[in-house]
């Protein structure tokens, strides 16, 4: 259930104060949404939470650059999504891991298939993804980041990030393939 602006203010007001039940409360609300924003990021719930973790705290050592001007939740949203960044950095070696995966050629699959896949089947998708790929895609394609973004953000080269881009694309083709019709059937008339 959302949270009224009213209580949201206090909230992190108090926060600002230190005060703990104020924490738990803004943790606890805000815990769902910020997993699953994690979970776009990580390779399992475990990684997730981890990325959370870390990206609450960041919360609460910076809520008082919070401005109340802009929605608290986007605010949310971009430390989660800087802790995701900051877990691909020490826990994985940027572009190595995306090299090692030789990718067969993959046609093109109709939007139709991606219209039908649930959020849970896009998710379990993106997690078999190698964490390069998946970093990538989501930063260009779920938060609009820039090659130039990405590749400063990453360490890594826009070309790399180009690549891994279109590399991450044609996996997740390959393993959507299976589950749905590929090409065009026409009916005899």
């Amino acid at each position: 259930m959302p949270i009224k602006q009213e209580k949201l203010k206090q909230l992190i007001q108090d926060c600002r104060k230190g005060k703990r039940s104020a924490q738990k409360q803004l943790y606890q609300h805000f815990y769902s949404y910020g997993l699953t924003v994690a979970l776009h990021y990580a390779k399992n719930r475990e990684e997730a939470e981890e990325m959370l973790h870390d990206g609450f705290l960041k919360v609460f050592d910076r809520i008082q650059q919070f401005r109340f001007e802009a929605p608290f939740r986007s605010w949310f949203r971009q430390i989660i999504i800087r802790s995701a960044i900051d877990y691909f950095r020490k826990h994985h070696k940027a572009g190595k891991e995306a090299r090692l995966i030789p990718l067969p050629a993959v046609n093109m699959i109709e939007n139709e298939a991606i219209r039908r896949l649930s959020r849970e089947d896009a998710w379990k998708l993106l997690q078999v993804l190698p964490p390069a790929y998946r970093m990538v895609f989501n930063l260009h394609v779920m938060e609009g980041y820039t090659h130039a973004e990405i590749a400063e953000e990453l360490g890594v080269s826009i070309g790399t990030s180009k690549s891994n881009l279109s590399k991450a694309k044609q996996k997740l083709q390959q393993l959507m393939g299976p589950f749905f019709e590929i090409g065009h059937k026409k009916a005899k008339a």
